[in-house]
């Protein structure tokens, strides 16, 4: 039970393929009471998913854009629980023209919602939720995509997440004091709604177990959701401002394996 009696707040779950999902599922298994958010036309998607929890949830209503709406859900928090011992941040978005081999036509606007979306929000939801865990610190945990590479058509989603993996580290720097540890999980390809909207998705995960040396299944999230989970636990108190990379060792592995694909075959 490393999350016993812990209070999470999870953002991101559209569906039950959803990281965000297997994360509150295991954060629940854990011992945890977890809250999740959505907004907008997700909402319905979220409440269904939020009923096929173990326990069913509530779903609170956040745009991550949207200060007041960050703030309402803070004050909710509040009255609810009086306190939080951490929250999962895996929200991200990219115009379709920052995506799919657009990158030195793509306009400043569609890149300004990205890196907004994708990695600002972090540090929104931080420091309005920050209140409620400055006593007695807890666990952020970010969904990243190793931003160390220029991968096939991820354009500007590539810069907006080596932008979350910056903001991760000076979080980490500015929230330590609180013993608020803060870290990122960077996932190996999973076959979610939102990577579906993704081009040239398939072509890395179809290329991605071949080269790991664990293997990697597109479609089984729990070990990121127990990554997740551990991150968020008392036992990862001494972690913060990491990049943990949940991917089955595929970022180890400089060349594919004689016969293998490669990421952009």
């Amino acid at each position: 039970m490393l999350l016993e009696a812990k209070k999470l707040l999870m953002t991101g779950v559209l569906t039950p393929e959803s990281i965000a999902f297997a994360a509150a599922q295991i954060a629940q298994e854990q011992g945890a009471e977890v809250v999740l958010t959505s907004f907008g036309r997700a909402m319905g998607l979220t409440e269904k998913s939020a009923r096929r929890l173990p326990t069913p949830v509530d779903v609170l209503e956040m745009d991550a854009n949207d200060p007041e709406q960050i703030a309402a859900v803070a004050a909710e928090l509040t009255g609810r629980w009086g306190s939080l011992d951490g929250f999962l941040h895996a929200i991200a978005f990219a115009p379709q023209d920052a995506l799919g081999g657009n990158f030195l036509n793509t306009p400043w606007e569609s890149v300004a919602m990205a890196v907004r979306t994708s990695a600002y929000s972090l540090k929104a939801i931080a420091v309005e939720l920050l209140p409620l865990m400055k006593e007695h610190g807890g666990g952020i945990v970010s969904l990243d995509f190793d931003a160390r590479f220029a991968w096939p058509l991820y354009d500007w989603m590539g810069v907006a997440k080596a932008g979350l993996e910056a903001v991760t580290r000076y979080l980490a720097r500015d929230l330590g004091k609180h013993r608020i540890r803060v870290n990122c999980v960077s996932a190996g390809p999973l076959r979610t709604v939102a990577a579906r909207g993704i081009p040239g998705f398939e072509t890395i995960a179809d290329a991605w177990a071949d080269r790991a040396p664990l293997g990697w299944d597109t479609g089984d999230p729990m070990p990121v959701a127990r990554t997740v989970a551990f991150l968020m636990s008392d036992w990862a108190s001494g972690i913060t401002g990491e990049i943990v990379h949940v991917d089955g060792g595929y970022h180890a592995i400089g060349a594919a394996s004689p016969g293998a694909a490669s990421p952009g075959a």
